[in-house]
């Protein structure tokens, strides 16, 4: 997705939570999908049940490339209770993009909506371009997949948040896995399914 020249500049928002899937998602973005004149957005919709996880939950080991090495340093690096990881994901984005333009968006889930359908409103309403969001599938999401009759969110804890917006996005959505620690990334999209990049 990396480019050069007269690109125009674009909007990608990335998904942030206090997990490895979106310490991924961040790698990923800083090192594939962010141009310089690009600006990025950190979303972070908050709901109260997700406090308790920390830092520690982010990825432990270094890839050998410059960017994810950067990055990875920064967010397993101060994993105690009391530490902002938007801010560890800020310093992130300046030391490995430093002309990038970086934003945080923190917003409460919407009344009588799923997370994903907040993210979803976000990525409409701020113009998103490219839309990041770590993903983690387990063997019965990969068989029986995430949709519903009705395509309702409503009434399930099964749903693959980034399934439903690869499908429902108007924008480019790219659901990232990470994989080990120098293995790549597996992306998942309307038009690819499994792609395997390597880092």
């Amino acid at each position: 997705m990396k480019g050069g020249g007269n690109a125009l500049p674009r909007r990608v928002m990335v998904v942030a939570d206090p997990t490895r899937e979106s310490a991924g998602a961040l790698q990923y973005a800083l090192s594939h999908a962010v141009l310089e004149q690009d600006e990025l957005i950190l979303l972070h919709v908050e709901n109260p049940c997700s406090w308790r996880n920390t830092l520690s939950t982010f990825l432990r080991r270094p890839s050998q490339s410059v960017s994810s090495a950067t990055v990875a340093t920064f967010l397993e690096g101060g994993a105690g209770d009391h530490v902002d990881f938007l801010e560890e994901m800020i310093c992130a984005c300046n030391v490995a993009q430093p002309k990038v333009h970086v934003r945080v968006e923190k917003v409460p889930m919407l009344q009588g909506r799923e997370k994903a359908a907040t993210i979803l409103f976000q990525s409409m309403a701020l113009g998103v371009d490219v839309l990041v969001i770590g993903q983690r599938r387990s063997l019965s999401s990969s068989i029986l997949g995430y949709k519903r009759p009705g395509g309702s969110l409503r009434g399930t804890k099964s749903i693959d948040i980034a399934e439903y917006l690869i499908e429902n996005s108007k924008c480019t959505c790219v659901g990232v896995q990470k994989k080990g620690q120098n293995a790549g990334f597996v992306l998942n999209s309307k038009t690819h399914k499994n792609f395997w990049l390597l880092a």
